[in-house]
């Protein structure tokens, strides 16, 4: 099990605890987080699983894909810290990571 810290739009903070596999915007939305809105599914097209991910975790990540890049970039809450989270992998990487939901574009 990862246990991991979800920041909401609103800020609260709400620790789960996923099994690895997967990924985590499959892992939010199984814990009930319904604003994390993945229109695509995992598709890979669209920026509606945008997360940002604490400094501390980011560089453990695999790194973002050129896909991945343009679609944050189309954010106007792109940072540095800045993933979709259909790209992220549950594994103990992720494990006390802070994510927080980006707000909504």
């Amino acid at each position: 099990m990862v246990k991991l810290t979800v920041v909401t739009r609103e800020g609260a903070e709400n620790t789960i605890e996923i099994e690895e596999g997967g990924s985590l915007m499959e892992a939010i939305r199984d814990a009930g987080m319904d604003e994390l809105l993945a229109l695509c599914g995992g598709c890979l097209s669209c920026a509606t699983c945008h997360v940002m991910i604490d400094e501390g975790h980011s560089g453990a990540l695999p790194p973002r894909s050129e896909e991945e890049v343009e679609l944050l970039e189309g954010s106007e809450f792109f940072e540095a810290r800045s993933r979709l989270s259909c790209q992220i992998p549950v594994d103990e990487k992720l494990e006390g990571a802070r994510v927080e939901i980006a707000p909504e574009d």
